[in-house]
């Protein structure tokens, strides 16, 4: 009644990726101690003072010191690094932050131009009540009702040509 398959199957998985945990080295520091790590040890312990390899360590290690000590041609081309192709992605990202903090500030000008342009309207509208000499009344900040005498409409003409002068350009 037990399957025996998919047990094996999972003991089989845990075991093969256990293996990369036995990859283990094993050397010797100045101070004469053992010292183990997943990582090669430091370039200044002796190729004598390791006393235990991770088994794609020991394959690789002769192509690597073949390698490491054979001279590069002066001809030979090095590879491009990725660093263009990084910078261009940076450089376009920069480019289209720019373009929108461009597009928003264009934006708000134009509101910006919206709201002059309406305050303009209403400035010469109520200059020209002013100057036509209609009686004018205003609320005051305690809510009551003041008319406007020859001084206050001199004030008002005076406050509402600087709105013109600022808004209406």
């Amino acid at each position: 009644m037990f399957r025996f398959g998919p047990m094996l199957l999972t003991v089989a998985l845990c075991a093969v990726s256990a293996l990369p945990a036995m990859a283990q080295w094993k050397w010797k520091d100045a101070n004469g101690s053992v010292q183990y790590s997943d990582s090669p040890p430091p370039s200044n312990v002796k190729d004598a003072d390791i006393l235990q390899r991770p088994n794609a360590a020991r394959r690789a290690s002769v192509p690597a010191t073949a390698a490491a000590t054979a001279p590069v041609p002066a001809t030979s081309a090095a590879p491009t690094p990725a660093a263009p192709k990084v910078d261009k992605e940076l450089e376009d990202r920069k480019k289209k932050q720019e373009e929108l903090e461009a597009a928003k500030k264009k934006e708000i000008e134009q509101k910006n131009a919206a709201v002059r342009k309406e305050n303009c309207t209403q400035a010469r509208n109520y200059m020209r009540s002013l100057e036509d000499g209609m009686r004018i009344s205003r609320t005051t900040s305690t809510g009551e009702r003041e008319v406007l005498d020859d001084t206050g409409r001199a004030a008002e003409i005076k406050r509402t040509q600087a709105i013109i002068n600022s808004d209406c350009k």
